[in-house]
């Protein structure tokens, strides 16, 4: 199986899987945030994108989604494995959790955010947005590795660069919000609209605003989650080993959903 995984802040490299081949790609959506890079690893090929590019030079809010998707989608990948670092806004997160996001709620604005803007048009479901199989298979690499995480989760993208205002994580809660980040939308949105499924596993980098008397700094989340790395990778390979086939309807999304004649 072809599986993708993409990872942000504090995460820029799998050199643990051994010696990857670099891989350039262009989109007809111009370019991805940076070369992929290729591994094998038992009957598996992964391919990792560093979502913010090597240097971390894109904005959450400038990183060109639709490319780093399509990408994916151009080498065949039909699992994607998303990686973030997350601020915690349900008191029961502590900076250092990991989380198998279940749900998400979307505040982001102004992103390209779909493939389907001219002619074809189609109105993907996202009652669950991530894949349910992916999921039940983190869930039980994770406790194949030893690694104790949160089984469910309810993730809020906002804009960013800014981090959040207390008030804003304050509504974010009445929401039902678990915790905050900047990178999930439009990815999973896109994601289902090319058929390949797609799942988070969220590190607590961070209490959000407001919720300790804390400050916000970026250096700690990118140690927190350098911290986090060896877990995430226990988690992963464990994955790989459990993942041989695909028992979802991700593959699938479009049927019934096209609203363009």
């Amino acid at each position: 199986m072809k599986i993708g995984l993409i990872a942000g802040s504090g995460f820029y490299n799998i050199d643990w899987l051994g010696e990857a081949e670099e891989l350039t790609i262009s989109t007809p959506y111009g370019e991805p945030s940076d070369k992929y890079f290729k591994y094998s690893y038992g009957e598996h090929e992964i391919y990792f994108l560093p979502r913010h590019g090597l240097k971390h030079d894109k904005a959450p809010h400038s990183i060109n989604y639709r490319a780093n998707i399509h990408g994916f989608k151009e080498l065949g990948v039909e699992r994607i494995i998303a990686f973030t670092a997350t601020g915690g806004i349900n008191g029961n997160f502590a900076p250092g959790d990991i989380v198998i996001t279940d749900n998400a709620i979307d505040f982001t604005s102004g992103r390209a955010s779909t493939y389907f803007d001219n002619d074809e048009i189609y109105h993907v479901d996202l009652t669950s947005p991530f894949c349910p199989d992916t999921r039940k298979k983190l869930l039980h690499a994770a406790k194949k590795a030893d690694v104790k995480v949160h089984k469910a989760g309810v993730y809020v993208c906002t804009n960013g660069p800014r981090y959040e205002t207390a008030a804003e994580i304050m509504a974010y809660k009445i929401l039902g919000a678990d915790m905050v980040g900047m990178t999930i939308f439009p990815e999973c949105t896109l994601a289902r609209e090319l058929q390949i499924c797609y799942a988070s596993v969220s590190v607590i980098t961070n209490y959000a605003a407001g919720v300790s008397n804390e400050p916000l700094d970026t250096d700690h989340v990118t140690k927190i989650m350098a911290k986090s790395n060896n877990k995430l990778k226990d988690i992963f390979k464990k994955y790989l080993k459990l993942d041989t086939e695909i028992k979802c309807g991700c593959h699938s999304s479009l049927e019934g959903n096209k609203i363009s004649k």
